[in-house]
């Protein structure tokens, strides 16, 4: 539970003070909000249902690509109905259930995320650099157990967030200067002790987050250095272009992530964090089905096939 610090009176809920501009903007705020909100809905749900029921294409890298596009799905439905109805009726309010929830759903999914990048790097490493040993060690099991590592870090860690955060206490009236119930803008409204809970993001940040960013990076430049030597410039430049979308979009989801949870807090900072979040929790999920499976030659074919079919 949470209370104020003046009266012990329990309150039941947030004001979330999202984005304010000139008149007008609200608009296209709107409209873009709606359009990222669909292409990353669709995007992911075409590729969900094309892995699903493509039997060609049920390998490992497409089953890390469908868990993707699942915690993407989850993500953004999390997030982005909820900014739409703000920003189209006004009302900035949620219950502490709502936003405990959305905190929640938040830290799983991006912690999960994490994770199945760091992984599919790791498997597109073993298939381009030891291809020779791939089925020995990416098989069935180990891949299986990759996703489910995955998911489950992603769960803990926000289980332990939720526990954290529930006993917190909070300054009245309860204004969250983010668009969503962010786990670092809700410790900043607390009026207690914080100093645990900065220390436990700072070392998960640390820890988790740049060790997995560092682990991408160096699988994806093993991956580089391998295709150096390919000697047909056509292949070569193919696998260039791959590596390089994946990277841009790694960059642009960890990349803010980090910076996000382990800049210092400065006067700047909702304003920040506002940006930033926005790349991570609207931009990447739309990116994601573009850059790993909707250019892939085997998505497009099974897409072909189906689409010729009466």
């Amino acid at each position: 539970m949470y209370r104020s610090a003046d009266n012990e009176t329990f309150y039941k809920d947030f004001t979330l003070e999202t984005f304010s501009g000139p008149q007008g903007s609200s608009i296209v705020l709107i409209l873009g909000i709606f359009l990222m909100y669909l292409l990353s809905v669709l995007g992911n749900l075409i590729i969900i249902v094309v892995v699903c029921s493509a039997p060609q294409l049920h390998t490992p890298m497409y089953f890390f690509l469908c868990n993707l596009s699942i915690q993407g799905v989850v993500s953004v439905s999390n997030i982005l109905p909820k900014l739409l109805v703000i920003q189209v009726t006004g009302q900035t309010q949620v219950s502490f259930r709502e936003c405990f929830t959305q905190m929640f759903v938040f830290a799983a999914c991006a912690d999960s995320e994490f994770f199945l990048l760091a992984f599919m790097a790791l498997d597109r490493y073993v298939a381009i650099c030891i291809p020779l040993r791939y089925s020995i060690i990416i098989n069935k099991r180990v891949y299986i157990a990759l996703v489910l590592i995955s998911w489950m870090a992603g769960f803990l860690n926000s289980l332990q967030f939720a526990f954290l955060i529930s006993h917190l206490t909070f300054f009245d009236p309860k204004r969250i200067s983010h668009f969503f119930c962010d786990v670092k803008a809700l410790i900043r409204l607390s009026c207690g002790d914080i100093t645990y809970m900065n220390i436990v993001i700072l070392t998960e940040t640390g820890i988790i987050g740049v060790s997995l960013f560092a682990m991408i990076l160096a699988s994806y430049a093993f991956i580089i250095s391998t295709i150096l030597k390919i000697k047909t410039s056509a292949t070569r430049l193919k696998v260039f272009s791959s590596c390089s979308s994946h990277l841009t979009v790694v960059f642009i989801f960890c990349g803010t992530l980090i910076i996000v949870y382990m800049r210092p807090d400065s006067k700047y900072s909702t304003v920040l964090d506002k940006v930033f979040s926005l790349l991570y929790v609207a931009v990447v999920p739309v990116l994601n089905p573009l850059v790993y499976s909707l250019r892939n030659r085997e998505v497009l074919n099974v897409l072909r096939i189906s689409n010729a079919i009466p």
